[in-house]
């Protein structure tokens, strides 16, 4: 095994393809299959699965490339330390739920954390896929919701990818409004009060599971509701159209301005926001250091 290889299998794992790779790597395709079957071959796994639909992590390949990472990143220490070697660009990639504070941290990794060279990735996607990035290691990391409606189901999938949760808030649930909505002016709101108001919430695609909504109580019927893709709009739309969303109450003026406010939501439920990761396998330097960013932004 040489360092050589553990570089090769890194880049194959960013790129989820031998032939990108290859192309990044400056080398034939063939030689770095030829050098990756032989590394596989010596330590008696397979690191990779190979199909028609192209080349990812096996479960062995995912332990496998956390110690990888872990002993390049070390050898470059060294290597900057008595050689004066330039650093490689870093990689790190989170995938979450449309959170503000998710942003808020990535923005805070990149300004403390980002070199000369970074190849970083922060994925606002469907609760389903969020799942499938940290189990093939598209993401180091992923950021999504449990409560008791979807907790059964979604600790089920984690369970069978070996990925843990850790909690990072537990909050109270509340509607997102613009300032100049009616409701604004209320301490409290109900769902009665919500229902001549469009509800608004985000498409979970192929899996759009009630368990797999970002909102609670995904399972109500409602006279007008309005499905989107992406933060932005949702937000436009509480202002143009006067709707609401359910979230946790944590809100970036920084990134949302003021003309959206959280009114606590009259209801008996919570919400446990955390993030997952692969269980006994360490989290890298960035993947660390934007743990700690998370919990300055949401104020722990």
């Amino acid at each position: 095994m040489t360092l050589q290889q553990l570089k090769y299998v890194i880049e194959v794992a960013n790129r989820g393809s031998i032939n990108e790779a290859a192309k990044r790597l400056f080398i034939s395709q063939p030689t770095l299959s030829n050098a990756i079957k032989d590394l596989e071959e010596e330590m008696q796994i397979a690191i990779f699965e190979r199909s028609n639909k192209g080349i990812s992590l096996s479960k062995e390949g995912v332990e496998f490339l956390s110690y990888a990472r872990q002993v390049v990143e070390q050898a470059e220490l060294l290597e900057s330390r008595y050689l004066n070697a330039k650093p490689s660009p870093q990689h790190f990639s989170v995938s979450t739920q449309h959170y503000a504070f998710a942003v808020n941290a990535f923005a805070h990794l990149v300004k403390e954390y980002g070199q000369e060279e970074y190849e970083l990735s922060l994925r606002e996607t469907k609760t389903y896929e969020i799942i499938e990035d940290v189990k093939t290691m598209r993401s180091e990391i992923g950021i999504l919701y449990l409560n008791e409606f979807n907790g059964k189901v979604i600790n089920k999938l984690l369970k069978s990818a070996n990925l843990q949760f850790n909690s990072l808030f537990t909050a109270k649930p509340h509607v997102f409004i613009s300032v100049h909505n009616p409701l604004a002016k209320q301490s409290i709101v109900t769902i009665e009060d919500l229902q001549q108001y469009p509800y608004l919430s985000f498409d979970q695609g192929e899996y759009n599971s009630f368990h797999f909504s970002e909102e609670i109580l995904s399972t109500l019927i409602r006279k007008k509701s309005i499905v989107v893709t992406d933060r932005a709009t949702l937000f436009n739309l509480l202002i143009g159209v006067n709707g609401y969303t359910i979230s946790t109450g944590v809100l970036s003026s920084d990134l949302n301005g003021n003309d959206i406010i959280p009114v606590p939501l009259a209801i008996d439920e919570n919400i446990n926001v955390g993030w997952i990761s692969h269980r006994n396998v360490a989290l890298s330097k960035l993947g660390a250091a934007y743990i700690e960013a998370l919990e300055q932004a949401i104020g722990r």
